[in-house]
């Protein structure tokens, strides 16, 4: 599948900026040259867009794409190519590897590798813990996406950056990028572990798993972490966001571009609940847990009510056979990427959230959280990162068509009724109606200076 230098699409319906329209875009050397009505002209290749519309590329804040360190189960090659033909464009990686990313080396070799093996753009945080600290408060951080201690409480206990008040004093008085954490409070959920220990044994079932990570685990630990970053002036993100109770510590009264403590679902967490335990047990073991109906439908309307800012899938690949031991012996995560816009999409087919909603939560508002250059809009001057989705084609979740490197999805057998038949990055053609261009490769997200 070339690559035409020049690309002409035409009469498609644009979803941008809260608004749709029908028009064309021309895309010259990887640049969004023009909207509008356009004139074909020869050596331009042309799409017709008739009766499908376009999207920016989402961008997925969080993903644990597993390289270096842990290729046996994911890498940067296979899981941003079911990215890309999720419609998925750029991603943003946690440290959690193997090394954990916990200086400026080790993530200058982590964009190197992508650079040679990923179809996407990417983008990585800086690890942050209690055993380097006092080294990334030193750093000049204003070039970084954020710093983060997203999965590094896998490496030992003690390392939540939530979980240690001291800690987030320290980073939040001298660290200004974004901090992001993973917030639920490690001795609250020790203490479960030990209850339900008691009571059942090591046969535990998963069911009981959103009441060890429970609400109060997640709740303490938020606001306690959103006190403290209001104190130092700090800038907090919390990840996955999974209770009903602490969308309410987020405030909905500026634009994204004001705030200063924000927050994000996952489509897991507005997709299943705890009653999806029964059905599919471990395979939905996620940390913080996937937990009630009412958590559902809550963080549902704190995302259309913008207290929740952007929308990711935490993206965390495990072998089938890690997934499927029991409850205290399953590793936590399950692989979205390719699935999280058809998920949303599915919520749009049902009139539940707009396609300018899921376009600003999915698109924009990563580019505007992260201050990402050139991307997450359709604009003139814009890298073209496009997404072309027939709103009218049905499809079912087979083994056939995953493509994560595990081979599995908790979504297998849904049957969804839209499809991404087109992603551009960087104007590169690099998915056509399951066809994949994998020679391309994306470029690294840059913070705006």
């Amino acid at each position: 599948m070339e690559a035409a230098q020049n690309t002409l699409i035409k009469n498609i319906q644009i979803v941008n900026e809260h608004e749709m329209k029908v028009a064309d875009i021309l895309i010259k050397d990887g640049i969004i040259t023009e909207i509008g009505h356009i004139q074909e002209n020869a050596g331009t290749k042309v799409i017709d867009g008739t009766g499908r519309c376009i999207l920016p590329g989402v961008i997925d804040g969080q993903v644990h794409f597993r390289d270096p360190g842990f290729t046996y189960k994911a890498d940067l090659h296979t899981e941003s190519k079911a990215a890309i033909a999720g419609g998925v464009t750029s991603f943003i990686d946690m440290p959690n590897t193997s090394p954990n990313v916990m200086d400026i080396a080790k993530l200058e070799e982590k964009y190197e590798l992508a650079s040679k093996k990923s179809l996407a753009n990417f983008g990585f945080f800086l690890g942050v813990n209690a055993d380097n600290i006092d080294e990334v408060i030193k750093l000049d951080t204003s070039g970084l996406l954020a710093v983060s201690d997203d999965g590094l409480y896998f490496t030992k206990k003690g390392n939540l950056i939530a979980d240690r008040p001291e800690m987030m004093e320290k980073l939040f008085s001298h660290c200004k990028s974004i901090i992001a954490i993973h917030s639920e409070k490690e001795e609250l959920v020790v203490e479960n572990e030990k209850l339900y220990r008691s009571r059942y044994g090591e046969d535990l079932s998963v069911k009981h798993h959103p009441y060890i990570r429970s609400e109060k685990a997640c709740y303490e630990a938020t606001e306690r972490a959103i006190k403290l970053a209001k104190k130092h002036d700090a800038r907090l993100h919390i990840l996955h966001l999974t209770t009903e109770a602490e969308t309410h510590l987020f405030d909905n009264s500026k634009p994204l571009s004001e705030k200063k403590i924000t927050t994000e679902v996952c489509v897991q967490n507005l997709w299943f609940s705890e009653k999806d335990y029964d059905r599919l047990g471990t395979l939905i073991k996620w940390n913080p847990a996937i937990k009630t109906e009412k958590d559902r439908q809550g963080l549902f309307k704190a995302l259309l009510e913008d207290k929740i800012d952007l929308i990711t899938t935490d993206h965390a690949p495990h072998k089938l056979e890690e997934k499927q031991k029991p409850y205290f012996e399953s590793m936590s995560g399950a692989p979205m990427v390719q699935h999280g816009l058809s998920v949303m999409l599915e919520f749009y087919k049902k009139g539940l959230i707009t396609l300018e909603k899921i376009v600003e939560k999915m698109c924009h508002n990563p580019a505007i959280l992260y201050n990402i250059e050139k991307r997450g809009f359709i604009k003139e001057g814009y890298f073209a990162d496009l997404t072309i989705v027939d709103l009218n084609k049905k499809w079912t979740v087979t083994k056939d068509n995953i493509l994560y490197k595990c081979g599995w999805s908790p979504l297998e057998g849904e049957r969804f009724s839209t499809k991404i038949s087109h992603t551009f990055v960087n104007g590169k053609l690099v998915y056509a109606n399951g066809v994949f261009n994998e020679d391309v490769k994306g470029q690294a997200l840059k913070v705006k200076p």
